[in-house]
């Protein structure tokens, strides 16, 4: 596995577990080195068991050595970074490049490469230009990968697909080999070709990304409206064509996949001169909902906020990981903060650099000691442990608000508890 960062390293400790000899290469020493003590760079719940389980059963190893770790496997995944182009929809795919020219340098016998980062359409015919001169020694395939962030391991022991894109029997062949653990338990094995599976990766998290926008909208019409967004997500959620993932009203997306993904879809079309307008809707609206969000807590607050004590509940972009990609917080506090707010925040996956330069900006390490004298509580990321908070018990303030972004908590109850209540796209019982 060609890079140990999200999708490199959950997928390593994954095949290491389901019996096959793992190696995670890096050319950070920093991370190998703790990857070889049993610490894991990234908040995942389970990985550090994992990590250690395998490491001791000497299935899973770590190394800095590339040329070692090329001609010791049979399957080279590449798992690096496909980020997006600064001030560009353009996917940077120089990381991916750099790693084709270590394989093409190192590698002596036959292997199968395998794209398991998110790739452009067409990305597979670039790295076989780049492998011609070992053409017959090199087999390009893709083979995406679709885990969650929070439900990492249990959606790779669990898939509703594997998909592999390529037209080579022999390479479809060891890979159906290489997942029959999973398959056996009833996942579907999904061939198709190598830009099939290239686009299929895009178009499910511009899907995705899309229903969630949507719902976001129609939570906006909810608010004007007096209509419960929960009750529209329920009715129309319940149809099987449409079904009710992805429709819960709340912050903008955020993460690794659905920004990043999303421009790079356009990015393809608009290299074949096809209008994807939908997508390009999309990505606008998420834009927008960061702001519209914002101000709502002038609404709340008053326009001149200057001083006021706002305590955050959560600040990743969702529960059970540290990713801060894309967060709703990475805009909202800095800009409170500009206006002269006195920000507190507590996050279950600790303190983040990113707010460490922030004035009046300060991270707490327990729901009581943030949310203790505040007079606006903002629930932005929905971990577990904030969904029966005792508000009056730990907020010493009478006048105190609670801007809950994750629809978590009764506005009946809240009502009956004298809470000044509000949250998104449900009636205003205040």
């Amino acid at each position: 596995m060609i890079g140990t960062g999200y999708v490199g390293l959950v997928s390593g400790v994954c095949f290491a577990d389901i019996g096959n000899q793992v190696i995670c290469v890096d050319k950070d020493k920093n991370k190998i080195d703790k990857l070889s003590s049993g610490i894991s760079p990234i908040y995942e719940p389970g990985l550090n068991e994992l990590i250690k389980k395998n490491y001791l059963a000497k299935r899973l190893s770590f190394t800095t050595n590339i040329d070692k770790a090329i001609n010791s496997s049979d399957i080279i995944f590449i798992c690096v970074g496909t980020p997006t182009k600064k001030g560009s929809i353009k996917v940077d795919l120089s990381f991916v490049y750099k790693c084709a020219k270590d394989i093409l340098k190192y590698s002596k016998r036959k292997k199968i490469v395998v794209t398991k980062s998110t790739v452009p359409l067409g990305t597979g015919e670039e790295l076989e230009k780049i492998f011609s001169r070992k053409k017959k020694l090199l087999t390009v395939i893709s083979n995406p990968e679709f885990l969650r962030e929070g439900e990492a391991i249990r959606d790779f022991r669990y898939p509703d697909r594997i998909v592999i894109g390529s037209n080579e029997k022999k390479a479809i062949n060891k890979m159906k080999k290489l997942y029959t653990p999973i398959t056996n338990k009833g996942s579907k094995f999904f061939t198709t070709s190598r830009r099939g599976a290239e686009l299929i990766k895009y178009a499910s998290n511009a899907f995705l990304a899309t229903k969630i926008t949507y719902i976001n909208e129609l939570a906006n019409l909810c608010e004007k409206t007096g209509v419960n967004i929960e009750d529209i997500s329920l009715g129309i959620g319940s149809d099987s064509r449409i079904g009710g993932r992805f429709l819960r009203a709340g912050p903008a997306y955020g993460g690794s996949c659905f920004p990043k993904d999303t421009k790079g879809l356009i990015s393809a079309a608009d290299k074949y001169k096809i209008n994807l307008s939908v997508i390009k809707s999309v990505i606008k609206s998420n834009q927008e909902r960061v702001n519209l969000l914002t101000q709502r807590i002038h609404k709340i607050l008053g326009q001149n906020i200057k001083n006021k004590k706002i305590s955050f509940l959560g600040v990743t972009f969702k529960p059970n990981t540290d990713d801060m990609r894309d967060s709703t917080s990475l805009k909202m506090i800095p800009y409170l903060s500009k206006k002269g707010a006195k920000i507190n925040y507590y996050d279950p996956s600790g303190e983040k650099n990113e707010f460490k330069k922030i004035k009046n900006c300060n991270y707490r390490n327990n729901i009581k000691s943030n949310c203790n004298g505040a007079d606006l509580i903002v629930l932005l990321t929905e971990w577990d442990e904030f969904k029966s908070i005792d508000f009056k018990k730990i907020v010493k303030n009478n006048k105190f608000k609670v801007y809950d972004l994750r629809n978590l908590y009764s506005a009946k109850e809240m009502k009956k508890n004298k809470i000044k209540y509000y949250s998104v796209g449900r009636p205003n019982l205040n």
